[in-house]
């Protein structure tokens, strides 16, 4: 075979192979513009969407050696599965620095969402357990502790509703 041949049979390899990995990627399953999808429908025991009313200064910080969740003030606005507390609900989110996508490790897997970051205002589609001591043996930023009664939940799946 040809040194030219030999080249140009070696380039259509590469980009046969290269299309076939494109073809045979996972597609990932992401939220509509409700923030539903099968993740934030199917896990945890409620399922909510909610606005995000406040960040308390200081509450989010980023240290990569350091693994913490942090409890964020909500709005109920619609409650999808089971049943909260009240209109108002605070929630632990884990390493909420990160994108939710990447937030689960090996200390917290199965966590996650498509929510990149926080801001107060945005709304959120939320699956949750509750209490949070019961989900989660870790450090917690908690600002409103003492200031409210009731229990703070624990985010599992985070999706921003873009509605």
């Amino acid at each position: 075979m040809s040194k030219g041949k030999w080249i140009n049979l070696t380039f259509a390899m590469i980009v046969l192979n290269g299309l076939m990995g494109l073809s045979c990627r996972k597609e990932s399953n992401p939220a509509d513009s409700t923030g539903q999808d099968p993740n934030v429908t199917s896990m945890a025991s409620i399922e909510v969407t909610a606005r995000l009313t406040e960040i308390p200064e200081g509450a989010i910080f980023k240290r990569e050696l350091y693994n913490y969740a942090t409890v964020l003030k909500y709005d109920v606005l619609k409650v999808h599965r089971g049943q909260v507390a009240a209109e108002t609900i605070y929630v632990g989110h884990y390493n909420p620095f990160k994108p939710r996508s990447e937030a689960a490790d090996k200390q917290v897997p199965g966590i996650g969402g498509t929510l990149t970051s926080f801001r107060s205002g945005q709304i959120h589609r939320m699956a949750m357990e509750v209490p949070i001591d019961d989900y989660f043996m870790g450090g917690i930023i908690h600002k409103y502790f003492g200031k409210f009664d009731g229990p703070v939940y624990w985010a599992v799946w985070t999706n921003e509703v873009t509605k």
